[in-house]
């Protein structure tokens, strides 16, 4: 069975600050992202119970359990690699991501409209969510995902290549109630190589993710 586990912090806790506190970066990671990865494990536990019994009476719980914590561990894996204190920006060709700056403006027109529409995609999740920039197989483009929790409203076989978390226990010790702010402020660090290495791999493998048309 797969034991799932939480991966180290690329940079130290205060590599995001003034962006992102080092106390918040701690927190998020320490706490918030290993109570995902313990959730995760602890409910393949509790399916193989149910299997070996042949107990079935809490299997929609259990199911719905292992889609929650499993993506929020997947989604804060994506989240902590898609910064860096050396961030922010546009991808541009003269950085080495103009493959991923021509998808962006060839799916929304211009980057301009793409931050916009990310952006409002995060700030207005109802409750908890993410705001997520994913690759989409069926057409070969770019599209923003507005997710809830971690695991809702999303278009399957679609791969989150950009993803700004939107939970409060995201920013809330540092911009408070304001998470427009805090949305604005993550354009500063995102990690556009990072980002444009996903975009390619999602590419490459597109073929390999679904069958048909």
């Amino acid at each position: 069975m797969a034991i799932y586990t939480l991966p180290e912090l690329p940079y130290d806790y205060s590599a995001l600050a003034p962006v992102i506190s080092a106390e918040i970066i701690e927190l998020h990671h320490d706490k918030h992202h290993a109570a995902y990865v313990k959730g995760a494990n602890d409910t393949l536990e509790q399916l193989a119970e149910a299997r070996d019994k042949d107990q079935w009476g809490a299997v929609n719980g259990l199911q719905k359990n292992l889609a929650f914590h499993l993506s929020g561990h997947i989604l804060h894996s994506i989240y902590w690699q898609n910064m860096t204190g050396d961030g922010g920006g546009e991808p541009l060709e003269k950085d080495g991501v103009g493959e991923l700056a021509d998808a962006i403006a060839e799916s929304f027109g211009s980057f301009a409209k793409f931050k916009a529409q990310l952006s409002k995609a995060s700030a207005t999740t109802q409750g908890s969510g993410w705001g997520v920039l994913a690759y989409e197989p069926v057409t070969g483009r770019l599209i923003v995902e507005q997710v809830y929790d971690h695991q809702g409203n999303v278009g399957q076989g679609s791969v989150p290549i950009l993803v700004f978390d939107a939970w409060e226990h995201a920013f809330y010790l540092q911009y408070k109630n304001q998470k427009v702010d805090f949305i604005e402020a993550m354009w500063q660090v995102v990690n556009w190589q990072d980002v444009a290495k996903r975009y390619a791999a999602a590419k490459e493998s597109a073929n390999n993710l679904l069958l048909a048309p």
